[in-house]
């Protein structure tokens, strides 16, 4: 199925289902955290999955840049609500579905500076990835 790479490039996309990515997410090393906190809206449906596997809290923070079509629709990264209050000291694991240029993940990050932290993605660029092997378009699941 074709998909737009971060350049704008038409590329085929790599099918994955619930069951793989499931799969995956339980054979990671993740470091102990206390909150899993999704960068909404890709994020949602993985930091979900990540933090029913864990037993762990979901929060969401609403920071956006790419639009569906995987575009740029703002100079930079954009926090669209206010982050959520969390528990001083908490060990966060903060997840996206994928982070290309990371932008979204820092400005994400940077909201939780006073925390320690640990980033995941699905695919791309981060301290812990399910899908290392993957650089192509992805078909989520969750995107039908």
């Amino acid at each position: 199925m074709p998909g737009v790479d971060a350049s704008g490039t038409a590329s085929e996309s790599v099918p994955l289902t619930f069951a793989t990515i499931s799969a995956r997410l339980k054979a990671l090393r993740i470091p102990i955290c206390d909150v899993v906190v999704g960068i909404a809206r890709g994020g949602i449906v993985p930091a979900a999955m990540v933090a029913h596997q864990l037993g762990l809290p979901l929060a969401l923070v609403h920071v956006n840049y790419r639009a569906e079509d995987n575009t740029p629709q703002r100079p930079q990264p954009q926090l669209l609500a206010p982050p959520p209050r969390l528990p001083g000291g908490s060990r966060i694991l903060l997840v996206d579905e994928a982070s290309v240029t990371g932008a979204t993940l820092a400005a994400a990050a940077a909201l939780f500076a006073e925390h320690p932290l640990t980033t995941l993605v699905l695919k791309g660029q981060a301290d812990v990835v399910a899908f290392p092997e993957i650089a192509a378009c992805v078909d989520w699941p969750w995107k039908g």
